[in-house]
């Protein structure tokens, strides 16, 4: 079978930095490839060379040729390369904010790709605005607005959503970071192409999302599709990848059938008999009868009655669904989610919303998220702007407050060569590292990390983690970890609480709720965390009574 996508010595520079090095790679059609690497190894540049595209500074130079046509040369992209995106070769980022235009319903904008894109489309707007696919369909464009909103109807189902008018109506912010990513990935199959490039798409989902998934992409797959698939997932790799290749520092180390390059890990010991550690009584942050809804007048309900405690030097993990309510939750404990009810506390006094805080209140609670690209300014580089948290948060001199942070980027996998590069250059992982040691410079009194790890590779995760653990054993730092990685709970935390519909369902200590779970939730979670070993039945139809469902925000 003829390859759709061939690239022969790539190379990419940017800030005098070499992100790519001669990069030979071949995709060819009906099957999977997959191109896995340490953050910052040059995977999603590679991805973005693809379209003929590059991020702010970076330059080009090589050979990327797809479905026949050049799209890169030696005088870097081509012409030619707007006419293959979308509808040839579409592009799934790592963070779907990048892609979903908050001020639109999806439903228009997935009508709206499939006409601009599409053979069948009409190539323009037909008046339907942002209906949510909803229009008329009277006159002379009727059909092509009709066939439009067909392919967004496919595109929602074929990623796994709902295809109904209520949801086709929702804008980007009303969906869970898992919800995002999988209209993400309607957005790029509703341009109708024939090769997908995934970045990460496994980011923010829970394992039976995760599950469901690898279903998705073997299907595709089946269907024709090409699909190069960029990813940390090593399981995820492994179930549904024919081909492997493997990038580090912008270099090819290993290509071929994936179980060669990926071999099967060795089954974990067994976990050894430990006795908890004793923590100090006092509770650092708590949310008791805490309710959060969406709207205006209370409509929306995201969180009903949930209760959670963090306690001095422990860990807090709380896992639960693609939009269980995990980041309303700590959104509201950070003080940016405004709408809710109930009681939070902070070291036994009331937390207000974070307009209200004193800045004793703002260093002391710490929030780190899960799409932190938006929240650099590209005029500045990274470094500055994380040691200005010190500066500002502590009164360090710029200078204590730049040592402090290379000190921290040190531990975290960051080198000195990342100090004078703006956001732009960096990668997913290596931003997330610089958002979590931007928080961690404020020396806060709980730290709340949401799916921190999820752009990582697990070098850099262990590394994360390691200095998350220092932070407690040294500082008795609290810590609330939202995660979908059981593996990783099991690992950090002390106690564990479980969302599903924005209500409690399990709580207490965590090797007691994993280890004899009361909800149907958390056991559909524990069959569907290894993939290629839980198989159908792990989403077998729940015992009469309970109810199974796509977890959707209101």
């Amino acid at each position: 079978m003829e390859p759709v996508i061939e690239v022969g010595g790539l190379t990419a520079r940017a800030d005098g930095a070499l992100l790519l090095d001669g990069v030979d790679l071949t995709v060819r059609a009906c099957g999977v490839t997959a191109l896995v690497g340490p953050s910052g190894s040059g995977k999603t540049t590679l991805a973005l060379a693809l379209l003929g595209e590059a991020a702010p500074g970076v330059r080009l130079r090589g050979s990327v040729r797809v479905a026949g046509v050049d799209v890169v040369g030696d005088e870097g992209p081509t012409g030619a390369a707007r006419d293959v995106r979308g509808r040839v070769v579409s592009y799934m980022p790592q963070h779907p904010a990048h892609a979903l235009n908050p001020a639109r319903r999806i439903g228009s904008v997935l009508t709206e790709l499939a006409r601009l894109h599409r053979p069948d489309g009409s190539g323009g707007n037909d008046g339907s605005g942002d209906s949510g696919g909803t229009g008329r369909t009277g006159g002379a464009g009727g059909g092509r607005s009709a066939t439009g909103r067909e392919h967004a109807t496919g595109a929602l189902r074929a990623a796994g959503l709902p295809d109904d008018p209520g949801f086709r109506r929702r804008f980007p912010h009303q969906f869970s970071g898992g919800q995002r990513q999988r209209v993400a990935l309607a957005q790029v199959l509703a341009c109708g192409p024939s090769v997908l490039v995934l970045d990460e798409p496994s980011t923010g989902l829970d394992t039976v999302a995760r599950l469901r998934l690898a279903d998705r992409l073997t299907r595709l797959a089946a269907d024709g599709y090409a699909l190069l698939l960029l990813s940390h997932d090593h399981d995820l790799v492994r179930a549904v990848a024919a081909r492997t290749v493997t990038l580090d520092r912008g270099r090819v180390t290993a290509a071929g059938p994936t179980p060669e390059v990926l071999p099967a890990p060795a089954a974990p010991p067994p976990p050894v008999a430990a006795t908890a550690p004793v923590r100090p009584p006092g509770t650092v942050l708590e949310a008791r009868g805490l309710t959060a809804w969406l709207h205006a007048g209370r409509r929306g309900e995201v969180l009903r009655d949930v209760a959670v405690r963090v306690p001095e030097g422990g860990c807090t993990a709380v896992v639960g669904p693609s939009g269980s309510g995990k980041t309303v939750l700590a959104r509201c404990l950070a003080g940016l989610h405004e709408r809710h009810r109930g009681h939070l506390a902070f070291r036994g006094e009331p937390l207000p919303v974070l307009r209200r805080r004193t800045a004793r209140q703002i260093r002391g609670v710490q929030y780190v998220w899960q799409e932190v690209r938006g929240s650099f300014d590209d005029r500045r580089t990274v470094l500055e702007q994380v040691a200005r948290t010190a500066v500002r948060l502590r009164g360090l001199t710029p200078r204590e407050a730049e040592q402090q942070t290379r000190a921290v980027w040190e531990r975290l996998g960051l080198s000195s060569e990342h100090t004078a590069r703006h956001a732009a250059s960096l990668s997913g992982g290596e931003l997330q590292r610089a958002a979590l040691s931007r928080a961690l410079l404020a020396k806060p009194d709980v730290l709340i990390c949401d799916e921190i790890t999820t752009a990582l590779d697990s070098v850099s995760t262990e590394l994360v983690t390691a200095e998350i653990t220092r932070l407690r054993e040294e500082s008795d730092t609290a810590v609330l970890w939202i995660g979908h990685d059981l593996a990783l709970v099991e690992r950090l935390a002390d106690d564990l609480v479980v969302l599903d519909s924005g209500g409690v369902v399990d709580s207490g200590d965590s090797r007691t709720v994993l280890g004899t779970p009361r909800s149907e939730t958390t056991r559909l979670l524990l069959r569907s965390r290894h993939l290629g070993t839980a198989g159908p039945a792990a989403l077998e139809p729940a015992p009469p009574g309970v109810q199974r469902k796509e977890h959707l925000q209101p």
